[in-house]
């Protein structure tokens, strides 16, 4: 899945992404590729969530913004440890109030990974070993807020295969610096 690259010269500008979206938009397989492409640390933000929103969401609860709240500081809390050195976090970042909570003080790219409910929804039946039911996809995606032109986003559509999506991603990623 990697791109052709200067990992040296990548490596000599850290930056912190967010691949966001709903659950099952390929945000773990496309924010792995990015790090993998950049030599920069990943961390999955599902793995951040208290042990109460994992319990709440596996009895397929939809969390509220109290119950997002504490997990939203962990996951900036991971993004500002990681500002010298770079760093891939997937977030499903679903509203702004979110996102403005992850880039508080940081410079931080964030990454949508958009595609059909019907995509995602396929995707979902077929994931194995995953704490969100596929029956959470629709307060889901009630709850998106699409991140705005002056949010500093990437918004790739991430159907297709990992490759093609990574492509589509530094493409975009490439032109938006240069």
């Amino acid at each position: 899945m990697s791109a052709a690259h200067n990992p040296a010269a990548d490596r000599a500008a850290p930056g912190l992404f967010v691949v966001m979206g709903v659950s099952g938009c390929g945000k773990t397989t496309v924010a792995q590729g990015l790090a993998d492409h950049f030599g920069w640390p990943f961390q999955e933000g599902d793995d951040l969530h208290p042990p109460a929103n994992v319990a709440k969401m596996h009895s397929g609860t939809p969390l509220d913004d109290s119950d997002r709240a504490p997990w939203l500081r962990i996951c900036h809390e991971w993004l500002r440890d990681h500002v010298a050195t770079g760093g891939v976090l997937t977030c499903s970042a679903l509203k702004r109030k979110y996102r403005d909570t992850l880039r508080s003080g940081l410079n931080v790219t964030f990454v949508y990974l958009e595609t059909s409910e019907r995509t995602i929804a396929e995707r979902l039946k077929h994931r194995i070993g995953h704490f969100m039911p596929p029956s959470l996809l629709p307060s889901q995606l009630a709850t998106l807020e699409p991140p705005g032109p002056d949010e500093n986003v990437v918004t790739v559509d991430s159907a297709g295969t990992p490759e093609i999506v990574m492509a589509k991603l530094i493409a975009s990623l490439k032109s938006k610096a240069g």
